[in-house]
């Protein structure tokens, strides 16, 4: 099968990221979360501070006009903009490298014009995400919806201030799909179905 990318964004304690390691060993491909690509990130010299007050849609201070370094970057007016360019050239490269799937980091929107790209975006009802993340991060109910909501305005600032749309819009995704409905593996085995087909029909229309 022609090289392909599904990009897996989640809500924050839905198990999408779960979802995501079944999906690409169902599929034999590569698996990059948000970790692994932040980790990345940071081997280019952009600290992990400066990546969480991107991630908070914060305008950080500082100038750079040259580029320079083995990311060979371009100029760009502030530290908000470095960070940003580099995600989007680590999400490029990691998709051109071979078939992955990749969660979060807005892979959606910076694999746009890919094609060979599915888009899926994973949810939970609320009373199952707080379930979830007492359960993993062993904590109460009240410091389980807390670190729901900071995680929640996090990821949509971000994704707003990359993407200019809301996080989960239905029209930048092919699958919306809640994950409490089928469990983990079975919602891994429903999207790896869909993107089977999805990619059939791409590759029907275009003649292959």
């Amino acid at each position: 099968m022609e090289q392909y990318v599904v990009t897996v964004g989640c809500e924050y304690g839905c198990g999408g990221s779960a979802v995501g390691r079944a999906l690409a060993r169902n599929l034999e491909i590569a698996y990059y979360d948000r970790a692994l690509i932040d980790k990345i990130i940071e081997e280019t010299g952009v600290s992990h501070d400066l990546m969480k007050m991107a991630d908070a849609g914060k305008d950080i201070k500082g100038k750079r006009e040259n580029a320079s370094g083995p990311a060979g970057l371009p100029k760009y007016k502030n530290l908000t903009d470095r960070v940003v360019y580099i995600q989007k050239e680590v999400v490029k490269k990691l998709a051109a490298r071979s078939s992955c799937v990749i969660i979060g980091r807005c892979s959606d929107y910076i694999l746009r014009n890919n094609p060979r790209c599915v888009n899926v975006f994973i949810y939970a009802p609320d009373e199952v995400r707080v379930s979830n993340v007492m359960k993993e991060l062993k904590v109460d109910e009240e410091k389980a919806k807390e670190l729901i909501r900071e995680n929640d305005q996090m990821l949509h600032a971000r994704y707003k201030q990359m993407t200019g749309s809301n996080r989960g819009a239905r029209h930048n995704r092919h699958m919306l799909i809640d994950s409490s409905v089928l469990g983990i593996e079975g919602t891994a085995e429903y999207i790896e179905e869909f993107v089977k087909k999805y990619l059939a029909k791409e590759a029907g229309t275009h003649g292959e």
